[in-house]
């Protein structure tokens, strides 16, 4: 069974901030698997897949970013999800805007969600496609903070539809069972 996060904040106030790209790409592959969000359970919205390499789970916590990890916990052990089968979805300040990069295993970095997922399951090995927002020109002097939480420009709205989009394929072929080194080789850098 594999286990698909993507993280973000649950209120419409963020529906269009950097910080809910992860929920936008879990939006998406739920699309392309042909189901919806309609289910709650340890503290997430679900959408569930069954397909011939197995079922899958969609999630999107409604911890709140900052206590994604509880959420996340709390699915893994009520499915007995195997670590090699979690896949989380988020935003990334270090990475060039538009761009995914996927890995198979790494450090939090600066995304408090993803330190917090770290800290509850007490491993960093598990897969993660990270999605860049990385700010340019006059946008570089906004705080973190309030970046995050900003709202996507109409003149980036095409770039980040893209990204979402290949962030959603790659969870969407990880759902159906293909290996993390392929997805890695087919979509690091997409959109660069």
């Amino acid at each position: 069974m594999k286990l698909i996060v993507g993280l973000g904040n649950p209120d419409k106030e963020y529906n269009n901030t950097f910080h809910n790209l992860g929920f936008s790409a879990v939006d998406r592959a739920a699309e392309k698997l042909g189901v919806a969000f309609g289910k709650e359970k340890c503290k997430a919205l679900l959408a569930e897949v069954r397909l011939p390499s197995g079922k899958a789970i969609l999630a999107k916590p409604q911890t709140y970013m900052n206590l994604s990890g509880e959420s996340v916990r709390e699915l893994i052990s009520y499915y007995k999800i195997d670590l090699r089968d979690l896949m989380v979805i988020y935003d990334d300040y270090d990475l060039p805007k538009g761009n995914i990069r996927i890995r198979e295993s790494g450090s939090a970095g600066t995304h408090n969600g993803m330190r917090n997922i770290v800290k509850e399951l007490k491993t960093e090995n598990f897969a993660r496609v990270r999605i860049g927002f990385h700010p340019e020109g006059e946008d570089l002097n906004i705080p973190l903070i309030n970046l995050v939480l900003s709202g996507i420009r109409e003149k980036d709205a095409e770039l980040f539809k893209k990204a979402v989009d290949s962030a959603a394929q790659a969870a969407a072929e990880f759902a159906n069972g293909s290996p993390v080194q392929d997805i890695m080789q087919k979509h690091n850098g997409a959109n660069k």
